[in-house]
Formats: structure tokens, sequence, C-alpha cells
């Protein structure tokens, strides 16, 4: 089972990783947020060699984007 937490830990890091670069490009705060919930989600999981941390990182995470602070994908305003 740690393999397991290790994977998924490894990956929520990328995940960081992938959205602090989002928010160096754009300086969208949601990015920073998603980015941060999910490195202290990977971290405590790596810390404290449990599963729980993960889930409650993802859905912290689903929460932000529920709530309109995702990135998203960069639309035209004016057509």
């Amino acid at each position: 089972m740690s393999i397991v937490i290790y994977i998924c830990a490894a990956l929520f890091l990328l995940l960081a990783l992938a959205l602090v670069f989002t928010w160096w490009r754009s300086r969208h705060p949601g990015a920073l947020l998603l980015a941060a919930t999910y490195a202290m989600s990977a971290a405590l999981a790596l810390m404290l060699h449990t599963w729980w941390p993960l889930v409650i990182g993802f859905l912290s995470a689903w929460s932000l984007r529920l709530m309109g602070l995702d990135p998203g994908v960069g639309r035209d305003e004016k057509k």
C-alpha cells in the first residue's frame, strides 16, 4: 500500500508543479491555491504514510474548482 501512496503523492506533486507554472504564466490566484492544496496533501501523505490526506486534498481541489477558482482554458473574449 505504501507504493500506491508514494505514486499518488508523486502525481500530486507533479500537478502542483504544473499549477505553479500555470500561475507564473497567467497570475491566476486559483492556480496557486490549487497548487498549494495538492502540494500540502502530498506532503502530509508522505509524512504520515497514510492515504487519507490524498483523498482530502483531492476533494478540496474539486471544491475549489466548483467555486470557480480553476484557471480554465484561455478563451478569446472578443471575436
